[in-house]
């Protein structure tokens, strides 16, 4: 249904100015969306087409001028024309946007969003009524209770018993299983009946006349009496409490014992063993140690691969930083930290991944044609040994891998 609450509150904020024009461009916006939901359930609803038979009667009730019933008529349209207000109101707002009364684009931007809302909403109701559900339905459900229950009139009943057929005497009781079948049926096909025309005039129907008198007159008020009317700035009580919560009667206050909602699985348990994270490869070991390895699975090894003693630096230090501990209890655990200058020369505790003996060996580089070297032509045909691959960096060279890996080694 084509609610006005949530553009009337658009219109009230967005929509300035106290005086007369003002409250001119807001009452006339809101009347133009009224007028819109009036033209559209007139046409879907019996009950709103009798109270408005015809355009005359929506100018006598105030929804329309007699100047815009003008503009509405000379309009050469053959379709349904319930969409024209919703245009009006798009050139008053921008006329509004023109004067300064509304204030910038966002705000006009937001105003027409809400009329898209509330115009969708009156075209889903006329299409609704164009192509409600499926006509196969209500002829098969109207079919199928009315063929079922004339065969149960004439199935269930005795035969004469003054002929006396074995078998078949006469037995009076209450049918309760065809009863219940009964209700069952009938309120399926009252169901289908109403899915047909949910804007009539039966009981169960969209009181739709009642919407139009509730919608215009909150509407009016919300964007005339209301616009900028505030009351005082006040503190509220719950101003210093650390955790505000609203107090319960006697009748709610066991709603206090009663725990808040975590989640679906706030309350499992798993079993300790089931907690352990488990290594993908199945081998044994600390989970931290398997990155290093399945990096090293992955890195190709053969002949063109120049780097293979960088990466097997890099992959060294990154199972040493996954595995040992920090660099702060290395230097404290260490029997020469604490030595004066001069009196420790060499310190036998330090950085194995220093030490050469203890360094993964480095595969010897291949053996290729030397680079040509700009301005000389080398000899044609000759090629040239590369030189041998090259020792150990120093502990005081800066490690290429990054800060981190630099302070580590």
């Amino acid at each position: 249904m084509p609610l006005p609450d949530a553009l009337m509150c658009v219109v009230a904020g967005t929509v300035h100015g106290r005086d007369e024009r003002g409250r001119l461009y807001r009452r006339t916006l809101m009347r133009y969306a009224g007028l819109s939901a009036v033209l559209i359930l007139r046409s879907v609803s019996t009950a709103v087409f009798k109270r408005f038979p015809t355009v005359d009667h929506v100018v006598e009730a105030g929804f329309m001028t007699r100047e815009e019933r003008k503009k509405f008529e000379n309009l050469n349209s053959s379709y349904n024309k319930y969409w024209v207000p919703c245009v009006w109101f798009s050139n008053l707002a921008a006329q509004a946007r023109r004067e300064g009364r509304i204030r910038d684009n966002s705000a006009l931007k937001l105003l027409l969003e809400e009329l898209n809302v509330f115009r969708g909403k009156c075209g889903m109701l006329f299409h609704y009524d164009w192509i409600s559900v499926p006509l196969v339905y209500t002829q098969v459900v109207t079919i199928a209770v009315y063929s079922y229950f004339l065969a149960c009139l004439i199935g269930r009943q005795f035969l004469d018993p003054a002929q006396g057929y074995e078998g078949h005497n006469l037995d009076l009781c209450v049918p309760i299983f065809t009863l219940l079948q009964f209700f069952f049926y009938a309120g399926w096909l009252k169901v289908a009946e109403q899915l047909i025309n949910p804007f009539g005039e039966d009981d169960d129907d969209f009181e739709t006349n009642f919407l139009i008198d509730r919608n215009f007159q909150v509407s009016m008020l919300a964007v005339d009496e209301m616009y900028d009317d505030l009351a005082m700035l006040e503190k509220d009580l719950y101003w210093d409490a650390t955790e505000a919560r609203a107090p319960y009667t006697a009748a709610t206050a066991f709603l206090l014992q009663q725990p808040s909602f975590q989640g679906s699985t706030f309350d499992i348990t798993l079993a300790k063993e089931d907690m352990q994270f488990q290594r993908l490869d199945g081998a044994d070991g600390p989970l931290g140690e398997a990155h290093g390895d399945f990096l090293q699975r992955l890195l190709p090894v053969g002949a063109g691969m120049a780097a293979g003693g960088l990466l097997g630096r890099r992959l060294s230090l990154m199972r040493r930083k996954n595995s040992c501990v920090s660099e702060t209890s290395t230097a404290a655990s260490c029997a020469c930290a604490g030595a004066p200058d001069g009196a420790a020369p060499e310190c036998g505790c330090g950085d194995p991944l220093l030490d050469p003996g203890l360094r993964e060996p480095e595969p010897e580089l291949p053996v290729g044609p030397e680079m040509p070297v700009p301005g000389a032509a080398p000899e044609p045909f000759t090629t040239v040994p590369m030189p041998a691959p090259r020792g150990p960096a120093p502990p005081w060279l800066p490690s290429p891998i990054g800060e981190e890996e630099e302070s580590l080694a």
